[in-house]
């Protein structure tokens, strides 16, 4: 069997890519565990000697503060967890079927609305206009559809998996026309298969964009019970901040609330569950994002 022998520029070539990804990869990973560290140490230590790789005193008073009612943080879970689920599933759907249809060239009118969409992202009704219609024309004050109907499409998304769509070869929709196939089953059968690199990007993008959200819930829910989890942690650490601050009640409850090791503590129970979402689509990511960026 014929071996071929590596240059020594190629060797040298390869190990400097390796040096610089590895120095890139704990460039990224350092602030992420700096903040895992922090949510376990202890507050004084923070305050005085600021955070550590490994903390000298460990401490469980920030996770202990975030889970002081533990079923009020597994709620927030579970209304993230189904908001998550079901926005970016019927999100992909509709985006895909948006995208579908804006590509096939047979649609005559397929320019027009395509300006339409785009035009969206360059003028916006404004705050006010879209809180009086989500309010009082459509009464979805402190319901889940406020949560959930707002980022379900988005104009990036649409164009993104329209272009997507447009590098699939026609010849295989031809074909399948030539057989006797409908354009749903066209869609369901032969495109969106085609389709997972997009569908995987467009998918991280809309389950971040429902994991992260808390926006929504300040302006439209008042009922607890219905707080999704980012922002009940966000009010956990504003009613933390207002305790460190209000000395006549920090004195009155003889209690200390941690502040910097529970925004760490915030932040991983946050980001943790979302973070395991990126090594099943990391393989589509990069894909999906290059060749919808090339076609016009």
């Amino acid at each position: 069997m014929r071996t071929f022998k590596t240059e020594p520029s190629t060797i040298v070539f390869n190990l400097i890519g390796y040096v610089l990804l590895t120095l890139l990869a704990l460039f990224c990973i350092t602030p992420f565990w700096l903040m895992v560290s922090g949510s376990f140490s202890d507050e004084m230590d923070i305050v005085s000697r600021g955070f550590q790789i490994i903390p000298d005193n460990f401490s469980w008073e920030a996770y202990k503060s975030v889970f002081q009612t533990p079923e009020q943080i597994y709620r927030a879970y579970g209304v993230t967890v189904g908001l998550t689920v079901v926005g970016s599933l019927l999100g992909l759907f509709l985006t895909s079927m948006a995208g579908f249809v804006l590509s096939r060239q047979e649609f005559k009118y397929r320019n027009s609305f395509s300006f339409f969409i785009y035009f969206t992202t360059l003028f916006s009704g404004g705050l006010i206009p879209w809180y009086i219609l989500m309010v009082n024309q459509l009464h979805l004050k402190d319901s889940y559809l406020a949560l959930l109907l707002p980022p379900l499409l988005s104009a990036w998304n649409i164009i993104l998996m329209k272009n997507f769509m447009k590098s699939i070869p026609d010849s295989i929709v031809e074909s399948a026309k030539i057989d006797g196939a409908g354009e749903f089953y066209i869609y369901w059968k032969l495109i969106l298969p085609l389709s997972t690199p997009g569908l995987a990007t467009i998918g991280l993008f809309l389950a971040l964009s429902y994991w992260n959200d808390w926006f929504l819930a300040n302006i439209f829910i008042t009922s607890p019970e219905k707080y999704p989890l980012q922002f009940l942690l966000y009010k956990i650490l504003a009613s933390a901040a207002v305790l460190q601050t209000n000395a006549a009640n920090y004195v009155s409850a003889n209690v200390t609330p941690p502040t910097e090791t529970l925004k760490m503590a915030v932040a991983v129970v946050a980001t943790g569950p979302i973070v395991l979402l990126y090594p099943f689509v990391q393989r589509y990511f990069v894909k999906g994002l290059t060749i919808g960026a090339v076609k016009g």
